[in-house]
């Protein structure tokens, strides 16, 4: 290993603390940390205090560079600091070599372990740096969340983002203040959670079933049969699956399923990506109904929102991919305006001409044709479906 040349020992708070973190804090010309765990280690020396009423991390990181003593700088953590938490900022500014982690199990460990609960299996979302909405919508697809929240984003606050977006879990807790005397592990409804009032600094579990069970196979193209429809207007599923081939779907981001229709497309996003935040836009507002059933039936949240394109994309949150279903060429025009960078827009069309001017714009295109089985007389026959155009792009 190359020889490290420590300038600030990192600490996650335990009791009692390890040797080697305990003689860091006896030798140390500075400690940094918030005001809980400062008395909780009983720091003489000269301290400085973060968050409410204390310094900024700004501050803070320009008070450790000014230590030039080797390891005689301590940052207090919550946990495992390397986890959502002062690492990241500590090795942007100092460098990975200059530090000593000490961690400690994180809130999320300690979390799921007061729930006798597997973890392995969990998305973990902070509401630190990211709008709560985002942060919602991207626990609401998840099987099992683990959601770090925060002063600006209380559990209570989450809890009705989440009803909001149409979530909904079989068991809901607040978990606080873990690892100390003072910890409280509470579970609720996801109503109550939104109704109540909490601890800020908290870890809210939200787990759909048992939350034992092993994860659910990944699936797509599912049969049109699954979902609620109109007359069987229903992106088909074959066409589907290579709908959802084309989007090459990121881990994270915003999808927009614009003519939802069923909203198919969208629900299976969510299902194979819970990272992602799908708005659905419909103007039929009987689809919106279908949509929200099929998404609740789904297991998966997914926006809903009532309006006709393009006008309705003005208000919503800028896109990584796009699924147009519907709609003409303005809003294939309106939609690619939006698109951020790196982005991916695909599109279907019934309709030769169209499709071509789509191509145009996009630089892809393919055509699905599907036959399906059907019963002869003494055998059996291909019944072919009506051509569907698919257009991808923009060509990278």
């Amino acid at each position: 290993m190359p020889e490290r040349r420590t300038r600030i020992v990192v600490v996650g708070f335990t009791d009692p603390l390890p040797p080697a973190a305990a003689k860091a804090l006896t030798d140390a010309e500075l400690v940094v940390g918030s005001s809980r765990l400062l008395e909780a280690v009983g720091a003489t020396g000269p301290t400085l205090a973060l968050g409410r009423g204390g310094a900024t991390l700004a501050e803070a990181l320009d008070a450790l560079a000014g230590v030039r003593g080797p390891g005689r700088a301590v940052v207090l953590a919550s946990g495992d600091p390397g986890f959502f938490g002062v690492v990241r900022a500590l090795a942007e500014r100092f460098g990975p070599d200059a530090l000593e982690v000490h961690p400690a199990p994180s809130s999320v460990s300690l979390a799921f372990a007061r729930l006798g609960l597997p973890w392995d299996d969990a998305l973990v979302v902070s509401t630190l740096g990211r709008p709560l909405e985002e942060a919602a919508a991207l626990a609401a697809g998840a099987g099992k969340a683990a959601v770090l929240c925060c002063a600006d984003a209380a559990p209570e606050v989450l809890g009705r983002a989440l009803l909001d977006a149409g979530a909904a879990f079989d068991r809901v807790a607040v978990c606080s203040s873990l690892g100390t005397t003072a910890e409280m592990v509470e579970e609720m409804t996801l109503p109550a959670l939104a109704a109540g009032r909490f601890p800020p600094a908290a870890v809210v579990v939200l787990v759909r079933g048992s939350g034992v069970a092993a994860r659910p196979v990944l699936a797509w193209g599912r049969p049109s049969r699954a979902y609620l429809s109109r007359g069987g207007m229903i992106t088909k599923s074959e066409v589907r699956a290579v709908v959802l081939a084309r989007l090459d779907l990121p881990a994270a981001g915003v999808l927009w399923d614009v003519g939802a229709g069923s909203g198919s497309v969208g629900i299976e996003a969510a299902a194979l990506v819970p990272g992602l935040r799908v708005v659905a836009i419909e103007r039929d507002p009987a689809a919106c109904a279908r949509i929200r059933a099929n998404a609740g039936a789904a297991g998966v949240a997914v926006e809903v929102v009532e309006a006709e394109a393009p006008g309705a994309l003005s208000g919503l949150p800028d896109p990584q991919r796009i699924f147009v279903g519907g709609g003409g060429l303005a809003v294939l025009d309106a939609a690619l305006a939006r698109l951020g960078p790196d982005g991916r827009l695909v599109a279907t069309y019934a309709a030769l001409d169209r499709a071509a001017e789509a191509w145009t714009r996009l630089g892809e295109m393919t055509q699905v044709s599907v036959s399906r089985a059907a019963p002869l007389a003494g055998g059996v026959r291909l019944v072919a479906s009506d051509p569907v155009f698919v257009c991808w792009g923009p060509r990278s």
